[in-house]
C-alpha cells in the first residue's frame, strides 16, 4: 500500500531528524545516516548483508530475526517481494528504485532504478522477469535490470495492488473507479471492470473469488470470468489497512472512524467464514495491526504486525496470547511493507529508514519448495579475446562484431504465421472400441481392434468433426431470425414464454392472448417452475386429481396435500394462470429432491446451463415415488414401505409386480419382487460398421424395455464373491398408466429415434404411393357417422384407409395405440394397433364394447407425451402434449369430447394428435410417454369429499417458545359464531421478501422488470365483519419461514427480525398451511372477504377466491383510467381516521377495510350511482391538492366528515 495513507507525518525526511557520519565511517555513505541504526550492524563497501553473530541461536518453530540489510538509508522501503522462482528478495522503495538480495545470506543481486520519482506500489515476480507497478506505470524487467516492457496508464489514475490471472492476464486496481485487465503476451489493456465501490487497494485470489479491499472499509468477492460482485463484506468503519484469504476464511484489519478525532486503528480482526458467507467472533489482539498474513505451517496461523515493529501470531478462531508477542528491531523506525515467502519459513520487514529484516524460523531458510538455479554475471572476457593481426589477408572479418544498422528485415524473420504452434487434433476414438467397451467406474475396458500401428497415430490434414454429445447448440441463422421468421426453427408455440412485467405488475399483460381455452395454465417466473408440464400431467390424470383433493395429513411438507390446493385452484380457474408456489416451497424443503439434483439455482435456470430433459425424467420418477408413500403414510402407518402396495392409490394407477431374477454362473438363481411405478427406454446397441439401417418397432423395444435382460457383476451368496450374472426382469400384471422415461440423452439414442422415424417415414410414404388408386368396390356401402365422431380423418374398408398425409407421419415412430397382454407363460406381449383396426372393430361390434378381449389384452392409448424443446437462445423448455379426458371438458365448457391440447406455462393451445406423437430431434426430444389402458378410470371413485372442515378454526397452539396468552391479539371464533355463506371477513396480510426484484433500465430511462421480487406470506389477519364482536380478530397468525428473507419490509409491513423465529417470537406463529387451510375452510363456506388489495394478498397466499366473493375497497373508491387510492388516504378522508402512522398493522388495515366498506354501502344507498361519482370526484380532486399525502396536523379533520371514529364502531374487546 502507499505508506502516505498511513502516517500524515511520514511524508518528510528532513536531515535534522539524522545525524551526521563519524569520521571513521566511509565517505561513500550517505551523510544523512542515522549513528543509532548502526550499532552492532557491520556495514562494508559493497552493503552486503551481515552475517548473523556466532552467539544467536534460531529455535525451530520460532521466527526470529536472521539478517538485517541497508537498501538505501533514509529512503523508506515501500514494497517487499519473495521471488516465486528464485531464491531472491525484492525490495522497492519510495525514490523508485528497486535492490535484490540473493539467498538467506541477504548479498546484493542486482539494483537499478525503476521509475524516476514515483514510489514503488507492488512487485510481483514472473517466469521471465518481474513486474513493478508504480503510481502510474508499469514496468516488466529481468532480474538483471533489462527493460522488458514499459506500459503506461491512464492519465489520472492511481494505482495500488495488481494480482495475476490465468492466461497470463493481469490485474491492476487503484483509487478510480475501475480495474484494469492487461494481457501480458501483447502487453495492451483488455477490458475494464467498473466498479460499483471505487478505491481497489489490495487484491487476493483464490479458486474461487477475486477478492478486492476497499479503501472505504468493504472486502467485495468477485466471480473470476466476469468480475462481477457476488458478496461484501463491511469489515471497517473507516478504512482497511490488509487482509487475507485461507482456506474458508478472510481475515482483515483496518481502521475504525471516531467522529471528529479521525480515524483510529482497530485492535479487532474482523474474521469471515466463506461458506457460510458471514462474520464470526471478531478476534482482538494486543497490538495495532498494520499488517496481517495467514502463515499455514502446521495450523492457519495469523502473523500481525503493527507499524512500529510488534509481531504477533496468533489462530484466527481463538485468542491472543501476550505470549506470542515479538519485536522488529527497527531502531524507531517505522515500517512500511511486509511479505511471507511462499515455503512460509521467511518474513521481510521493510521499515521507513531503508532497512530490510529478514525473519526466519529455520537457519536453513528457503523460499521457496521448489527453486530454480539463480544465473550470476560473467565477468568480463574483453582482455582474454585473441590478438587480430591486420596484416594477414586471410583473416576472417565476420571474426568482428558489426551493429545492424539497416531497417530492412532480415531473412531469419519468419512471418507469425509460419512460426505459430499449431498442434494437431488428436483422432477420435475407434467407434469399435467404444462399441464393445465396458465401464467400470468412470473407467472403460476394450480389446484392441488392431486397426492401426501400436502407439503410432496416423497423421492426417484433414480436419476431423466431432460429435457433440449435448443438445444445447442449436445453429443460429446468418441472417437473423428476427428479420426471418421462417428461418426459426422452433416453432413460437413451443418457444419459452416470459411474462413481460409493467409498473402495473400482472394487471395488464394479456394472458388471453396466450390461452383462449378455460383450462388454467401455470406462471413460469417461480425457482424450479422448470415442472410446471408435468404438474398439469398429473392435473389431467382424473383418479390422481381425486386423490391429491381427497387427501390432507398433519405433515407440514407434504407434496399430495399442496398438488391438492393447487389442483383446486386450477378446477375453479375459467381460465387464468394459477401459480404453484407453496408446491415448489414444499417441493425446495424434501431432501430427497435436493440428494437427486432436482432443486436448480437461478443460474441455472436463467442460462440453459441445466439438462432439462434428464432432470424431469428424475422429476417424474420422483414424485410417483413421493405420492405414493405419502398416500400410503395416510391410509396406513403399517402399510408405508411395506409389502403390500395395493392400499395406496398411487400404486394401483402406476404400480407393476416386477420379478428380478439373477443367475449366476454357477446355477444359483436368485428371484425378487417389487413395485415399480415406471419404466425406462433401453435401446439396441449398433454397430458402426454395419452401415443398413435396421427398422425396429417401438412396441418391440419396449418390451425389451420392460422384460430387460443384462449381463453384469453381481454377488452370489453360493460362490461367496462376485460374478458374472444374468439378471432377467418380467412383470406379472399390467398397470393401468404405463410411464416410460424415454431417456435420449445423447446423441446415439437421438439418432436411434431420427432413424427409426424416417424408416417409418418412408415406409408409410411407399404405402400411400401403392394405395394412390384403390380398387373401387362393387357395391358402395354406406359409412356410419359414428366411425368419425373420435376421430378427424375420413375411412372406409377393403383396402380404405385413413386420409392422413405421408406428410403429417415425418417424425412420427410412436403408436398412438398399444396392444399389451400377458400370455399364460408370463410372457409380455407388446404390439401397436393401427388405425385401421380400430376402424374394422368398430365396424364390427358397432362400438367398442369393453378394453378387455378373450385373451386377456388391454389397449393403450398415447395421453401424454413430454419434450424437451432445444432452444439456444431462450436455453430451452418443456412443453406437454396431453389428451384432455371428457370430464375435464364437461366441467370448463360442457361439452363432452376429447381433444389434444399443448401446455407450454400459461400459453395452451389445441393440436393434432399426430403432432403430439412428432419428434423432430433437431429441436424436439422425447422426455416422458404416458399410456393409459382404455377406460381404465371407470374402477376407481372419482368423488371429491373436501377434507377441511370447521375444526382448522378451533385454538392451536403457537410454534413460538415465548408466546404467552397475554400477548393473544385475536380470540378464535365459537362454535356458535362459525361463519356461514355470505358473512363478511375483513382481511389483511403482511408480506416478506425473499428474492429482489430483477430489472433493467432501458435506453430511454424507463425500467424494465425481468424477475419480480419473490414475496412469502409473513402474516395474515381476518376480524369478524357482523355481530356483537364485530371488528375483533379471529386470526391472527405469523407465518414461520425456513427460507431466508432478504428484507422484512418493516415499514410496511410491521414484521420485524425475530418474529417469524420460533426460538425468540414473541407471536402467535404458525405454519403457512395452518393458515392456509383455515382461509380455504371460509372460501369453501362462501364468506366475502373484504379488504384493501386482496388481488395482490391471494396471489401471494397462493389462494384463489371468486370475484363475488371478494370486496376490494381499492376498486370501490376508484374511477376509471384514475389512480388507485391509498388505505391510509381513503381512511383519513371519509373516516377521519389517520392509520399506518409509522408501520402498518394488519388488524388495523382489515378494521378500517371495513369500516369503509360500510360507509360505500351507506354512500350508494343515499345518493344512487350520480352521488357516489360526486363524492369520488370530490375525493380524487382533493388527493391532487394534497398530492395524495395526509397531512400531519391532527387538528384538520377529514373532508368526508364520516364522524366513525367516535361512534364506537368496535367492541373494545381486546
Amino acid at each position: 500500500m502507499n505508506f502516505e495513507g498511513l502516517d500524515p507525518g511520514m511524508g518528510e525526511y528532513p536531515p535534522s531528524l539524522h545525524g551526521t557520519l563519524d569520521a571513521g565511517l566511509e565517505p561513500s555513505m550517505d551523510p544523512h545516516l542515522n549513528p543509532t541504526l548502526l550499532q552492532g550492524v557491520e556495514l562494508d563497501v559493497d552493503g552486503l548483508a551481515v552475517p548473523v553473530p556466532e552467539q544467536v541461536h534460531l529455535m525451530e518453530g520460532m521466527f526470529s530475526e536472521l539478517h538485517t540489510v541497508v537498501s538505501e538509508v533514509g529512503i523508506p522501503v515501500t514494497a517487499t517481494h519473495f521471488d516465486l522462482q528464485e531464491e531472491m528478495l525484492w525490495i522497492g522503495n519510495h525514490r523508485g528504485h528497486v535492490s535484490s538480495f540473493f539467498g538467506p545470506t541477504m548479498g546484493r543481486y542486482s539494483s537499478f532504478q525503476v521509475h524516476a520519482s514515483d514510489d514503488i506500489r507492488q512487485i510481483h515476480s514472473l517466469e521471465t522477469g518481474v513486474l513493478f507497478l508504480s503510481k502510474t506505470n508499469l514496468k516488466c524487467f529481468t532480474r538483471g535490470g533489462l527493460v522488458m516492457f514499459d506500459y503506461p496508464l491512464d492519465e489520472g489514475a492511481d494505482m495500488h495492488s495488481l494480482i495475476t490471472t490465468e492466461n497470463n492476464t493481469m490485474l491492476m486496481g487503484g483509487l478510480q473507479n475501475y480495474v484494469s485487465e492487461v494481457d501480458l503476451n501483447t502487453v495492451q489493456e483488455t477490458q475494464k471492470f467498473t466498479l460499483e465501490v471505487p478505491g481497489v487497494a489490495i487484491m487476493r485470489q483464490t479458486s474461487r473469488y477475486f477478492f478486492c479491499g476497499h479503501t472505504s472499509g468493504k472486502v467485495t468477492l468477485r466471480d473470476l470470468r466476469t468480475f462481477k460482485t457476488e458478496h461484501e463484506f463491511d469489515a471497517f468503519s473507516g478504512s482497511l489497512s490488509d487482509f487475507d484469504v485461507h482456506g474458508n476464511l478472510l481475515a482483515a484489519c483496518g481502521f475504525s472512524s471516531r467522529g471528529l478525532n479521525g480515524l483510529a486503528c482497530d485492535r479487532f480482526l474482523m474474521v469471515y467464514d466463506l461458506r457460510m458467507m458471514r462474520a464470526v467472533t471478531p478476534l482482538q489482539v494486543h497490538v495495532d495491526p498494520l499488517f496481517l498474513r495467514f502463515i499455514p505451517t502446521y495450523t492457519s496461523r495469523l502473523a500481525i504486525i503493527s507499524q512500529t515493529g510488534q509481531c504477533q501470531f496468533c489462530e484466527p478462531t481463538g485468542l491472543a496470547n501476550m505470549a506470542d508477542i515479538f519485536h522488529v528491531n527497527t531502531v524507531g523506525q517505522l515500517l512500511m511493507s511486509f511479505d511471507v515467502s511462499s515455503s512460509k519459513q521467511a518474513l521481510s520487514f521493510g521499515d521507513s529508514g531503508g532497512c530490510v529484516h529478514l525473519w526466519s524460523d529455520a537457519p536453513e531458510v528457503s523460499y521457496n519448495d521448489y527453486s530454480r538455479e539463480t544465473e550470476f554475471g560473467l565477468p568480463c572476457l574483453v582482455d582474454s579475446l585473441p590478438q587480430l593481426d591486420w596484416n594477414h589477408d586471410l583473416l576472417p572479418l565476420a571474426l568482428i562484431p558489426t551493429p545492424l544498422t539497416s531497417s530492412e528485415p532480415l531473412l531469419s524473420d519468419w512471418p507469425s504465421a509460419l512460426v505459430t504452434p499449431s498442434p494437431r487434433r488428436a483422432p477420435p476414438v475407434d467407434p469399435e472400441i467404444l462399441r464393445t467397451m465396458k465401464t467400470v467406474g468412470f473407467i472403460g475396458y476394450a480389446a484392441n481392434p488392431r486397426t492401426r500401428p501400436r502407439n503410432q497415430v496416423p497423421y492426417k490434414i484433414k480436419d476431423v468433426e466431432l460429435e457433440y454429445d449435448n443438445y444445447n447448440q442449436i445453429p443460429e441463422s446468418p441472417i437473423g431470425r428476427d428479420e426471418e421468421p421462417h428461418l426459426y426453427m422452433v416453432p413460437k408455440k413451443f418457444r419459452k414464454v416470459t411474462i413481460k412485467y409493467s409498473k402495473l405488475g400482472l394487471e395488464d399483460f394479456d394472458f388471453k392472448h396466450y390461452n383462449r381455452t378455460l383450462f388454467a395454465g401455470l406462471e413460469p417466473h417461480i425457482p424450479n417452475a422448470y415442472c410446471n408440464c408435468m404438474i398439469q400431467v398429473l392435473y389431467f390424470l382424473e383418479p390422481i386429481r381425486c386423490l391429491v383433493q381427497n387427501h390432507l395429513c398433519q405433515k407440514e411438507f407434504c407434496l399430495a396435500c399442496e398438488l391438492g390446493f393447487l389442483f383446486h385452484m386450477l378446477d375453479l380457474s375459467r381460465g387464468d394462470p394459477c401459480q404453484a408456489s407453496n408446491f415448489l416451497r414444499a417441493f425446495r424443503t424434501i431432501p430427497e429432491a435436493s440428494a437427486l439434483g432436482l432443486i436448480l439455482a437461478d443460474s441455472d435456470e436463467q442460462t440453459g446451463k441445466a439438462r432439462l430433459g434428464r432432470l424431469i425424467q428424475s422429476w417424474n420418477r420422483f414424485i410417483l415415488t413421493q405420492l405414493h408413500q405419502e398416500t400410503q403414510e395416510q391410509e396406513g402407518p403399517q402399510a408405508y414401505r411395506g409389502a403390500s402396495s395395493s392400499e395406496s392409490a398411487i400404486g394401483k394407477l402406476f404400480g407393476c409386480e416386477v420379478e428380478n431374477s439373477s443367475l449366476c454362473r454357477c446355477g444359483k438363481e436368485t428371484v425378487r419382487s417389487s413395485l415399480s411405478l415406471l419404466f425406462t427406454m433401453h435401446y439396441p446397441e449398433h454397430n458402426a460398421q454395419d452401415k443398413t439401417l435396421k427398422e425396429y418397432e417401438f412396441a418391440e423395444i419396449l418390451k425389451r424395455s420392460i422384460c430387460l435382460e443384462q449381463s453384469t457383476q453381481a454377488w452370489c451368496e453360493n460362490c461367496e464373491k462376485y460374478q458374472p450374472t444374468v439378471q432377467t426382469r418380467n412383470i406379472r400384471c399390467l398397470p393401468d398408466v404405463l410411464v416410460i422415461n424415454c431417456e435420449v440423452n445423447s446423441t446415439k439414442e437421438a439418432e436411434f429415434w431420427k432413424v427409426q422415424a424416417e424408416v417409418r417415414y418412408a415406409f408409410n410414404k411407399a404405402k400411400q404411393k401403392e394405395a394412390a388408386e384403390p380398387l373401387k368396390p362393387k357395391e358402395p356401402t354406406p359409412v356410419p357417422t359414428e366411425w368419425c365422431l373420435d376421430s378427424e380423418e375420413t375411412c372406409n374398408m377393403d383396402g380404405f384407409t385413413f386420409d392422413t398425409r405421408a406428410e403429417d407421419l415425418r417424425h412420427v415412430w410412436i403408436p398412438l395405440t398399444l396392444r399389451m397382454s400377458i400370455s399364460k407363460n408370463q410372457g409380455l406381449e407388446v404390439s401397436s394397433w393401427p388405425e385401421a383396426e380400430e376402424v374394422r372393430r368398430r365396424w364390427t361390434t358397432s362400438r367398442l364394447s369393453a378394453p378387455e378381449e378373450e385373451d386377456g389384452a388391454f389397449l393403450y392409448d398415447l395421453v401424454v407425451t413430454v419434450p424437451h424443446v432445444l432452444d439456444a437462445r431462450a436455453g430451452g423448455n418443456l412443453v406437454a402434449h396431453i389428451k384432455v379426458g371428457e370430464t375435464y371438458h364437461q366441467r370448463k365448457e360442457g361439452v363432452t369430447h376429447q381433444q389434444w391440447y399443448l401446455f407450454n406455462d400459461f400459453l395452451i393451445e389445441p393440436v393434432d394428435k399426430t403432432e403430439a406423437a412428432q419428434f423432430d430431434m433437431s429441436w424436439k426430444v422425447p422426455a416422458i410417454l404416458y399410456y393409459a389402458k382404455r377406460n381404465y378410470h371407470t374402477k376407481y371413485d372419482l368423488r371429491i369429499k373436501n377434507p377441511i372442515d370447521a375444526s382448522v378454526l378451533l385454538t392451536e397452539a403457537s410454534l413460538a417458545r415465548k408466546q404467552r396468552k397475554s400477548h393473544a391479539t385475536f380470540i378464535p371464533l365459537m362454535v356458535s359464531e362459525m361463519p356461514q355463506a355470505g358473512d363478511l371477513v375483513g382481511l389483511d396480510a403482511e408480506f416478506v421478501t425473499l428474492n429482489q426484484e430483477e430489472a433493467e433500465l432501458r435506453s430511454d430511462g424507463t425500467k424494465s422488470t425481468i424477475k419480480p421480487s419473490q414475496m412469502s406470506v409473513a402474516r395474515i389477519t381476518c376480524v369478524r365483519g357482523q355481530g356483537p364482536n364485530e371488528g375483533v380478530p379471529f386470526i391472527d397468525d405469523y407465518i414461520s419461514t425456513q427460507e431466508q428473507v432478504v428484507d422484512y419490509l418493516t415499514q410496511y409491513s410491521g414484521i420485524k427480525p425475530g418474529d417469524l423465529d420460533a426460538k425468540i417470537s414473541s407471536k402467535h406463529l404458525t405454519t403457512l398451511k395452518s393458515t392456509y387451510l383455515k382461509l380455504r375452510f371460509l372460501i369453501d363456506t362462501g364468506v366475502r372477504f373484504v379488504g384493501h388489495g386482496l388481488q395482490k394478498d391471494f396471489r401471494v397466499i397462493n389462494l384463489l377466491v371468486l370475484k363475488d366473493q371478494v370486496v376490494d375497497t381499492v376498486y370501490l373508491f376508484h374511477l376509471p383510467r384514475k389512480r388507485m387510492i391509498s388505505l391510509r388516504f381513503l381512511a383519513w378522508y371519509f373516516l377521519e381516521l389517520n392509520i399506518q402512522g409509522e408501520t402498518h398493522d394488519s388488524i388495523e388495515d382489515a378494521r378500517t377495510a371495513l369500516q369503509l366498506y360500510r360507509k360505500f354501502l351507506n354512500l350508494s344507498r343515499g345518493g344512487g350511482n350520480d352521488e357516489m361519482r360526486k363524492v369520488l370526484k370530490g375525493l380524487y380532486e382533493k388527493g391532487r391538492q394534497l398530492d395524495w399525502k395526509v397531512p400531519e396536523s391532527e387538528g384538520e379533520d377529514g373532508p368526508g366528515g364520516g364522524g366513525e371514529k367516535n361512534c364506537g364502531f368496535f367492541s373494545e374487546i381486546i
